[in-house]
C-alpha cells in the first residue's frame, strides 16, 4: 500500500452511518489507513444542523476520498482539502 486509504464501510440500513450529532451540528467520522499499518480517526464538522444536508455532504466527502485513493493521491481530510 503506497498511499493512505480511507476505511469506508457502509451500512445500508443506517442512513446516518458515518454521521453523528454533536450539540445540534452534524459531524462526519471515518478512519484512514496509512502505509505503515497505522490508522487515523478523522472527525470533522459538516457545519450544518440539517440532517438532510449532512447526508449530502457526507456522501460528497466519502466519494471524494474514494476518488483520491483510486487516483493514488494522498487521502486528506475534508478540511485539508478545502484549504488547499
Amino acid at each position: 500500500m503506497s498511499t493512505n486509504t480511507p476505511a469506508i464501510r457502509t451500512n445500508l440500513r443506517n442512513l446516518n452511518h458515518h454521521l453523528y450529532d454533536n450539540n445540534g451540528t452534524w459531524w462526519i467520522h471515518f478512519h484512514v489507513h496509512h502505509p505503515d499499518y497505522t490508522k487515523s480517526r478523522i472527525r470533522e464538522s459538516l457545519g450544518t444542523k440539517c440532517l438532510t444536508k449532512a447526508r449530502e455532504l457526507r456522501d460528497l466527502v466519502l466519494n471524494h476520498l474514494v476518488l483520491q485513493a483510486q487516483l493514488g493521491e494522498p487521502v486528506r481530510s475534508w478540511q485539508e482539502g478545502r484549504a488547499a
